[in-house]
């Protein structure tokens, strides 16, 4: 019930006895970064809530490559699709970093669909949301050049986790092999144009860490084929 996340997430639409019912169904889990929360294929058996913590969605491609299609942070819902449509899950959820997991089980997931006109509408958002997003990054990756998809993915993690950071400057630590999988590119092609941006004074880095900046640079490189 004290959980700092709730207000920005689905679960903020709980009221009272639901909230309580939530509280004493629902279980909490550590990951460490790299773990993997739920696999591809695997079948769901209840909803998970970001408490803390970055998260991936990854699916794997015809070529053994990992592509990560969304970033989740906390109060985000993760794999809901899947239950939803009783299948098993399209893709995967690993820890970005450390992150709190909590899990609430199918059957306390339905009840709030049947019961909770405001949680029912809030999941139809999330549906609505996600397809816009897909049909975006469809686009992106069908005509824009890798350079401008790089600007897109660092404004991307910009975007999705900014609020966390409150520097000037938003700085996060990500692996090349992840940002390269945000960008649908090789790790090696990540690394050049990175190397680019930094001497153009767009971003700066340390180790794994990136600072933005120039964001309006970025904004005017992801947008210069539209």
């Amino acid at each position: 019930m004290n959980c700092t996340s709730r207000k920005h997430s689905l679960l903020g639409c709980c009221k009272g006895n639901e909230l309580e019912d939530v509280t004493a169904t629902k279980s909490c889990f550590t990951f460490k970064k790299g773990q993997v929360i739920f696999h591809e294929g695997t079948r769901p058996s209840g909803l998970h809530c970001i408490n803390s913590g970055k998260v991936k969605v990854t699916k794997m491609g015809s070529d053994g490559k990992e592509q990560i299609i969304r970033l989740a942070k906390p109060g985000d819902v993760v794999g809901y699709r899947a239950l939803m449509a009783d299948t098993n899950y399209s893709a995967s959820a690993v820890a970005l970093d450390d992150a709190v997991v909590c899990f609430i089980p199918k059957s306390q997931f339905l009840d709030l669909i049947a019961t909770n006109n405001e949680f029912s509408s809030g999941l139809m958002k999330l549906f609505s949301r996600a397809l816009g997003e897909a049909e975006e990054r469809m686009v992106q990756m069908a005509y824009k050049p890798v350079r401008e998809r790089l600007a897109e993915a660092l404004l991307l993690l910009q975007k999705t986790y900014q609020q966390q950071n409150g520097e000037d400057n938003f700085t996060i630590s990500i692996s090349r092999e992840d940002l390269a999988s945000i960008v649908g590119t090789a790790k090696e092609t990540t690394i050049r144009l990175l190397s680019d941006f930094k001497d153009e004074q767009i971003i700066t880095t340390k180790g794994s860490s990136i600072t933005i900046l120039d964001p309006e640079r970025l904004f005017k490189i992801c947008h210069l084929y539209d």
